[in-house]
Protein backbone atom coordinates (compact mmCIF):
# COMPACT_ATOMS: atom_id res chain seq x y z
CA UNK A 1 0.00 0.00 0.00
CA UNK A 2 1.37 3.83 -0.66
CA UNK A 3 2.02 6.08 1.52
CA UNK A 4 -1.22 8.43 -0.42
CA UNK A 5 -3.62 5.03 -0.02
CA UNK A 6 -2.64 4.29 3.20
CA UNK A 7 -3.67 8.40 4.45
CA UNK A 8 -6.88 7.95 2.14
CA UNK A 9 -7.91 4.89 4.45
CA UNK A 10 -6.88 6.42 7.71
CA UNK A 11 -9.23 9.91 6.83
CA UNK A 12 -12.01 7.69 6.26
CA UNK A 13 -11.54 5.69 9.42
CA UNK A 14 -11.45 8.94 11.18
CA UNK A 15 -15.11 10.26 9.20
CA UNK A 16 -16.39 6.84 10.09
CA UNK A 17 -15.44 6.89 13.69
CA UNK A 18 -17.23 10.75 13.84
CA UNK A 19 -20.47 9.64 12.02
CA UNK A 20 -20.68 6.93 14.95
CA UNK A 21 -20.22 9.66 16.97
CA UNK A 22 -22.86 11.59 15.57
CA UNK A 23 -25.28 8.56 15.51
CA UNK A 24 -25.61 8.17 19.42
CA UNK A 25 -28.34 8.60 21.34
CA UNK A 26 -26.71 11.74 23.55
CA UNK A 27 -25.20 14.31 20.23
CA UNK A 28 -25.56 16.61 18.23
CA UNK A 29 -27.73 15.45 15.91
CA UNK A 30 -30.30 15.05 19.13
CA UNK A 31 -29.91 17.95 20.54
CA UNK A 32 -33.38 19.70 21.41
CA UNK A 33 -33.35 22.00 23.32
CA UNK A 34 -30.97 25.03 25.59
CA UNK A 35 -32.53 27.06 28.35
CA UNK A 36 -31.06 29.30 30.54
CA UNK A 37 -31.53 29.20 34.34
CA UNK A 38 -32.49 31.93 36.79
CA UNK A 39 -31.05 32.07 40.33
CA UNK A 40 -33.79 30.06 42.81
CA UNK A 41 -36.70 27.61 41.27
CA UNK A 42 -36.52 27.26 37.70
CA UNK A 43 -39.58 24.48 36.49
CA UNK A 44 -39.21 22.25 33.72
CA UNK A 45 -41.66 20.75 31.83
CA UNK A 46 -43.41 20.41 28.34
CA UNK A 47 -45.49 24.02 29.05
CA UNK A 48 -44.34 26.72 26.98
CA UNK A 49 -44.65 29.18 29.92
CA UNK A 50 -42.29 27.32 32.10
CA UNK A 51 -38.67 28.68 32.65
CA UNK A 52 -36.88 25.51 30.81
CA UNK A 53 -39.50 24.23 28.05
CA UNK A 54 -39.52 20.46 26.76
CA UNK A 55 -40.13 19.06 23.51
CA UNK A 56 -42.09 16.67 25.11
CA UNK A 57 -43.65 14.89 28.19
CA UNK A 58 -46.15 16.75 31.04
CA UNK A 59 -47.02 19.98 31.70
CA UNK A 60 -44.85 20.15 34.45
CA UNK A 61 -42.17 18.03 35.18
CA UNK A 62 -40.47 19.35 38.24
CA UNK A 63 -37.21 21.73 39.13
CA UNK A 64 -34.07 22.78 39.14
CA UNK A 65 -32.89 25.27 41.85
CA UNK A 66 -30.19 27.02 41.70
CA UNK A 67 -28.80 28.30 44.81
CA UNK A 68 -25.22 29.49 45.96
CA UNK A 69 -24.03 26.33 47.74
CA UNK A 70 -24.83 24.74 43.62
CA UNK A 71 -28.04 23.20 41.80
CA UNK A 72 -30.20 20.04 42.68
CA UNK A 73 -33.12 19.01 40.67
CA UNK A 74 -36.76 17.38 41.78
CA UNK A 75 -38.88 15.65 39.72
CA UNK A 76 -41.12 12.74 37.75
CA UNK A 77 -37.59 11.90 35.93
CA UNK A 78 -34.96 10.38 37.28
CA UNK A 79 -31.47 9.48 37.16
CA UNK A 80 -29.93 6.13 36.33
CA UNK A 81 -33.19 4.87 36.98
CA UNK A 82 -33.84 6.53 40.39
CA UNK A 83 -36.39 8.67 41.05
CA UNK A 84 -34.72 12.32 41.76
CA UNK A 85 -35.57 13.95 44.89
CA UNK A 86 -33.46 17.23 46.12
CA UNK A 87 -30.87 15.83 43.75
CA UNK A 88 -27.67 17.56 44.15
CA UNK A 89 -26.48 18.48 39.99
CA UNK A 90 -23.35 18.28 38.42
CA UNK A 91 -22.28 20.49 35.76
CA UNK A 92 -20.25 20.22 32.32
CA UNK A 93 -17.33 22.46 33.94
CA UNK A 94 -15.24 19.88 35.14
CA UNK A 95 -16.15 16.59 33.83
CA UNK A 96 -19.47 14.59 32.87
CA UNK A 97 -22.61 16.56 34.31
CA UNK A 98 -25.68 14.68 36.04
CA UNK A 99 -27.63 13.29 33.26
CA UNK A 100 -31.50 13.07 33.91
CA UNK A 101 -34.19 11.17 31.93
CA UNK A 102 -37.82 11.53 31.05
CA UNK A 103 -39.43 9.25 28.58
CA UNK A 104 -37.11 9.68 25.31
CA UNK A 105 -35.87 13.12 26.53
CA UNK A 106 -31.97 13.78 28.52
CA UNK A 107 -31.07 16.63 29.93
CA UNK A 108 -28.45 18.02 31.78
CA UNK A 109 -26.72 21.35 33.08
CA UNK A 110 -24.08 23.17 31.40
CA UNK A 111 -22.07 26.26 32.39
CA UNK A 112 -20.85 29.15 29.63
CA UNK A 113 -19.72 32.25 30.62
CA UNK A 114 -20.80 32.15 34.12
CA UNK A 115 -24.37 31.11 33.33
CA UNK A 116 -26.20 27.90 33.68
CA UNK A 117 -28.44 26.53 31.36
CA UNK A 118 -30.15 22.96 30.53
CA UNK A 119 -29.26 20.89 27.47
CA UNK A 120 -32.05 18.80 26.29
CA UNK A 121 -31.49 15.90 23.98
CA UNK A 122 -34.50 13.81 22.02
CA UNK A 123 -33.00 10.19 21.62
CA UNK A 124 -36.36 9.16 18.90
CA UNK A 125 -34.96 12.55 16.73
CA UNK A 126 -35.64 11.86 13.45
CA UNK A 127 -32.34 13.54 12.75
CA UNK A 128 -30.85 10.53 14.02
CA UNK A 129 -32.73 8.01 11.93
CA UNK A 130 -32.25 10.41 8.30
CA UNK A 131 -28.38 11.46 9.16
CA UNK A 132 -26.72 9.64 6.00
CA UNK A 133 -23.48 11.33 5.88
CA UNK A 134 -21.94 15.13 5.09
CA UNK A 135 -20.56 16.14 2.31
CA UNK A 136 -16.88 16.48 1.47
CA UNK A 137 -14.11 17.35 -0.49
CA UNK A 138 -11.92 14.28 -1.81
CA UNK A 139 -9.14 13.27 0.30
CA UNK A 140 -5.98 15.42 -1.30
CA UNK A 141 -2.69 14.58 0.29
CA UNK A 142 -1.77 18.42 -0.54
CA UNK A 143 -3.51 19.29 2.01
CA UNK A 144 -1.89 17.02 4.93
CA UNK A 145 0.76 19.76 5.41
CA UNK A 146 3.94 19.88 7.95
CA UNK A 147 3.87 23.00 10.07
CA UNK A 148 5.68 24.90 12.26
CA UNK A 149 4.87 25.21 15.75
CA UNK A 150 6.12 28.61 17.64
CA UNK A 151 5.28 28.28 21.09
CA UNK A 152 3.32 31.15 22.77
CA UNK A 153 3.37 30.31 26.96
CA UNK A 154 0.88 32.76 28.96
CA UNK A 155 -1.17 33.96 25.54
CA UNK A 156 -5.13 33.71 26.14
CA UNK A 157 -6.87 34.82 23.28
CA UNK A 158 -10.40 36.21 23.42
CA UNK A 159 -12.69 33.35 21.60
CA UNK A 160 -16.47 34.83 20.62
CA UNK A 161 -19.06 31.81 20.31
CA UNK A 162 -22.56 32.18 18.92
CA UNK A 163 -24.29 33.03 21.73
CA UNK A 164 -22.95 36.47 21.80
CA UNK A 165 -19.84 35.25 24.75
CA UNK A 166 -16.35 36.12 24.49
CA UNK A 167 -14.29 33.88 27.05
CA UNK A 168 -10.61 34.36 27.44
CA UNK A 169 -8.81 30.69 26.68
CA UNK A 170 -5.37 29.74 26.98
CA UNK A 171 -3.27 29.36 23.31
CA UNK A 172 -0.19 27.01 23.57
CA UNK A 173 1.14 28.26 20.43
CA UNK A 174 0.83 28.97 16.51
CA UNK A 175 1.10 27.26 13.73
CA UNK A 176 3.32 28.30 10.58
CA UNK A 177 2.54 26.85 7.19
CA UNK A 178 2.44 27.40 3.65
CA UNK A 179 -0.06 27.17 1.03
CA UNK A 180 1.15 28.54 -2.74
CA UNK A 181 4.51 29.64 -1.02
CA UNK A 182 2.51 32.10 1.14
CA UNK A 183 3.19 31.71 4.82
CA UNK A 184 -0.07 31.50 7.14
CA UNK A 185 -0.45 31.21 10.61
CA UNK A 186 -3.36 30.06 13.02
CA UNK A 187 -3.46 30.21 16.96
CA UNK A 188 -4.23 27.49 18.71
CA UNK A 189 -5.88 26.02 22.11
CA UNK A 190 -5.92 23.15 24.16
CA UNK A 191 -6.88 19.98 22.40
CA UNK A 192 -6.39 17.44 24.90
CA UNK A 193 -4.33 15.84 27.87
CA UNK A 194 -0.90 15.22 25.79
CA UNK A 195 -0.11 18.24 24.50
CA UNK A 196 -2.40 18.10 20.96
CA UNK A 197 -4.12 21.00 19.36
CA UNK A 198 -7.03 22.23 18.90
CA UNK A 199 -7.39 24.57 15.65
CA UNK A 200 -10.90 26.77 15.47
CA UNK A 201 -10.32 28.50 11.50
CA UNK A 202 -12.29 29.98 9.01
CA UNK A 203 -11.51 30.30 5.27
CA UNK A 204 -12.54 32.20 2.10
CA UNK A 205 -15.13 29.06 1.89
CA UNK A 206 -17.30 29.96 4.41
CA UNK A 207 -20.70 30.70 3.62
CA UNK A 208 -21.31 29.00 1.21
CA UNK A 209 -18.99 25.94 0.76
CA UNK A 210 -18.25 25.24 4.21
CA UNK A 211 -20.61 26.60 7.32
CA UNK A 212 -19.89 30.33 7.76
CA UNK A 213 -18.91 30.23 11.55
CA UNK A 214 -15.77 28.34 10.28
CA UNK A 215 -14.71 24.68 10.98
CA UNK A 216 -12.67 22.71 13.68
CA UNK A 217 -9.32 20.65 13.18
CA UNK A 218 -7.48 19.09 16.04
CA UNK A 219 -3.61 17.76 15.35
CA UNK A 220 -1.54 15.56 17.40
CA UNK A 221 0.81 17.00 20.38
CA UNK A 222 3.85 19.03 18.05
CA UNK A 223 7.22 17.11 18.12
CA UNK A 224 10.26 19.26 18.14
CA UNK A 225 8.70 22.20 16.55
CA UNK A 226 6.88 20.48 14.73
CA UNK A 227 3.06 19.09 13.70
CA UNK A 228 1.02 17.99 10.72
CA UNK A 229 -1.78 19.79 10.18
CA UNK A 230 -4.05 17.66 8.03
CA UNK A 231 -6.64 19.63 6.90
CA UNK A 232 -8.86 16.45 5.08
CA UNK A 233 -10.03 16.23 8.65
CA UNK A 234 -11.31 19.73 9.15
CA UNK A 235 -15.16 19.34 10.13
CA UNK A 236 -18.21 21.48 10.91
CA UNK A 237 -18.61 22.46 14.19
CA UNK A 238 -21.60 21.20 16.05
CA UNK A 239 -24.01 24.20 14.92
CA UNK A 240 -24.52 23.00 11.73
CA UNK A 241 -26.18 20.40 13.28
CA UNK A 242 -28.70 22.39 15.60
CA UNK A 243 -29.39 25.76 16.67
CA UNK A 244 -29.16 24.76 20.37
CA UNK A 245 -25.31 24.30 20.41
CA UNK A 246 -22.62 27.01 21.61
CA UNK A 247 -20.25 26.84 19.56
CA UNK A 248 -16.57 28.88 19.29
CA UNK A 249 -15.76 31.21 16.45
CA UNK A 250 -13.10 31.87 14.91
CA UNK A 251 -11.43 35.16 16.12
CA UNK A 252 -9.87 37.49 13.40
CA UNK A 253 -6.27 35.86 13.69
CA UNK A 254 -8.09 32.87 12.80
CA UNK A 255 -9.87 33.81 9.54
CA UNK A 256 -7.66 32.63 6.61
CA UNK A 257 -7.82 34.36 3.38
CA UNK A 258 -7.72 31.17 1.49
CA UNK A 259 -9.93 28.72 0.28
CA UNK A 260 -9.48 25.61 2.29
CA UNK A 261 -10.88 22.95 -0.15
CA UNK A 262 -10.16 19.91 2.08
CA UNK A 263 -12.40 18.30 4.93
CA UNK A 264 -16.43 18.70 5.28
CA UNK A 265 -18.49 21.27 3.71
CA UNK A 266 -21.83 22.43 5.01
CA UNK A 267 -24.05 20.00 6.66
CA UNK A 268 -27.83 20.12 4.67
CA UNK A 269 -30.30 17.90 6.24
Amino acid sequence: MSEIEAHERSVEAWRAARYAALRRDIGWLSLAGLDWLNPGVNRIGSDAELEVTLPSGPPLAGTITVADDGLSADGVFTHDGAPVEALPLADDSAGEPTMLELGDLRFCVITRAGRHAIRTWDTSSPALREFDGIDHWPVDPAWRIDARFEPTPGRMVPVPDVLGFIEKEESPGEVVFEVGGVEHRLQTLEGGPNGELWLVFGDATNGDETYGGGRFLYTAAPVEGSVEVDFNRAYNPPCVFSPFATCPLPWPENRLPIRIEAGERTYHR
